[in-house]
């Protein structure tokens, strides 16, 4: 078998509806789209929550929160989790966590909160530690290496 010779299974190909064509096919002259108005127009119709000039819903409800884009977003890890999946004497790392599935995304940094409990020796390099995540690796005997 050649690749010229290759074709779709029988009746695994559908042709397409091709609308606007002639007597017969039931979709001829205004092609489904009514007789003129807006969405009868080439490039017709109305943006996604118009409603036609009434006062649209997304106005109506009230906008709650503030979300502010200049924030930095961090990676977040415990130490416990760290405690689980490394080995004594580790350097861990963004790339360490990202290789192990930990992490997934190295957004604006590492951040070590001190959640759980680590009793091994570890080097951990982060932007960022909280002060009982610091307090719980040295007090292991490992190093909060600011990076």
């Amino acid at each position: 078998m050649k690749l010229h010779e290759l074709s779709p299974a029988e009746g695994a190909v559908k042709a397409s509806f091709r609308k606007g064509r002639g007597p017969g096919s039931g979709n001829g002259k205004t092609a489904g789209k009514g007789h003129k108005g807006q969405n009868a127009r080439s490039g017709g119709g109305v943006r996604p929550g118009f409603e036609g000039g009434q006062l649209p819903l997304y106005r109506k409800l009230p906008k709650r929160g503030f979300h502010n884009k200049f924030a930095t977003n961090y990676a977040i890890v415990n130490v416990a989790t760290l405690n689980d999946k490394f080995e004594d004497g580790e350097t861990v790392n963004l790339e360490t966590l990202k290789a192990k599935g930990i992490v997934k995304k190295a957004l604006d940094g590492l951040k070590v909160l001190g959640n759980g409990e680590i009793s091994k020796k570890l080097t951990v390099e982060a932007k960022v530690f909280s002060a009982t995540a610091k307090e719980k690796i040295e007090a292991a005997g490992g190093k909060a290496e600011v990076k």
